[in-house]
């Protein structure tokens, strides 16, 4: 995002979202072939690849570059950031994954976490009395709030929808298929609407949209919705809380800014968020585990007893036929 937001003096913001998903998407393709991953097959397969596409491809990357242009980088990272409690919600709802008390406190604690970082110290105390007038009145939540909350709920419905997609197609490829087909609208959207695209861009523009397209979207896309077809959603997403964190501590590093107290508490308190959400998934996965080696031992014992009554009930048989011979001889 802070790569996005730099570039947007130099280009457009929907040719900028276009950018970062086609050539990204064709990256992966590319490599799925290098290593042998198939192709998708059937018209389920492509049908879902398309909604994937549509609402994570197109709808968030078009919601996001828009809300980029309009809104405070602090209220906007605290919206965008906000969908593991979407995500959490739906996969609850929809795949029946389990929350419990310890995941839901630490999803709100990472929201509090994250707000603390990127909110101002004002806008935060009107927050926490309640004051929502004051709130209203600073104009926070304008039309690139609103933005950049679409962006967010597409990215949740995105993530929540990579499980039936990965039944019908590989991870891999139905990730690069639905970055080009996604890009492929915001594409035809900035060819109607915009002008200056790429006029502009210097060359160390275009090495920013490369890193866009190869760091922010072929590996970060690839690995997380890869994790995401396979493992928790709502322990995955929860994730994205560190990346805030992150701007934080690179900002710090290499651009000699300083976290004030209160954005101190709140890396920590995002970190115990990420904490809490993955030993509370890790302690159910555990649970889990242990009902079925319970359940496969049990089957065992019954087994093993049913095999002492056969073998118990064998002398008594041999016994029977042993003296039915000697009878008939």
């Amino acid at each position: 995002m802070v790569v996005m937001k730099a570039l947007l003096p130099q280009t457009s913001p929907v040719f900028m979202s276009a950018v970062r998903l086609i050539p990204a998407g064709f990256l992966l393709i590319l490599g799925g072939v290098y290593f042998g991953r198939s192709q998708p097959k059937g018209w389920q397969a492509w049908l879902w690849i398309s909604l994937f596409a549509l609402v994570d491809g197109t709808m968030f990357q078009g919601f996001l570059a828009q809300g980029l242009v309009r809104t405070n980088a602090g209220l906007g990272s605290l919206l965008i950031d906000s969908q593991p409690l979407a995500v959490a919600v739906l996969a609850a709802v929809l795949y029946k994954e389990k929350i419990g008390v310890g995941a839901t406190f630490g999803l709100f604690v990472g929201v509090t976490g994250i707000g603390l970082i990127g909110l101002p110290s004002e806008l935060m105390t009107a927050l926490l009395r309640g004051d929502f007038t004051t709130v209203l009145e600073a104009g926070v939540f304008t039309i690139g709030e609103w933005f950049m909350l679409a962006a967010s709920l597409s990215m949740a419905i995105g993530t929540i929808l990579i499980k039936p997609v990965v039944r019908y197609a590989d991870p891999l490829m139905a990730t690069g298929w639905h970055m080009v087909i996604g890009g492929l609208p915001l594409l035809m959207i900035s060819n109607q609407i915009e002008q200056h695209q790429w006029q502009d861009v210097t060359a160390w523009g275009w090495l920013g949209m490369a890193y866009m397209a190869i760091m922010g979207s072929a590996i970060a896309y690839g690995l997380f919705f890869f994790f995401a077809s396979s493992g928790s959603l709502t322990t995955l997403s929860a994730l994205t809380f560190s990346t805030p964190v992150f701007a934080l501590m690179f900002s710090s590093l290499f651009l000699g800014e300083n976290l004030t107290l209160v954005q101190w508490i709140g890396v920590i308190l995002t970190l115990m968020s990420i904490y809490l959400v993955s030993l509370r998934s890790s302690e159910s996965d555990s649970i889990e585990a242990d009902c079925e080696l319970g359940a496969m031992t049990k089957a065992k014992i019954l087994n093993a007893n049913e095999q002492v009554a056969v073998s118990s009930a064998l002398p008594l048989l041999q016994q029977s036929n042993n003296e039915s011979l000697n009878q008939n001889l």
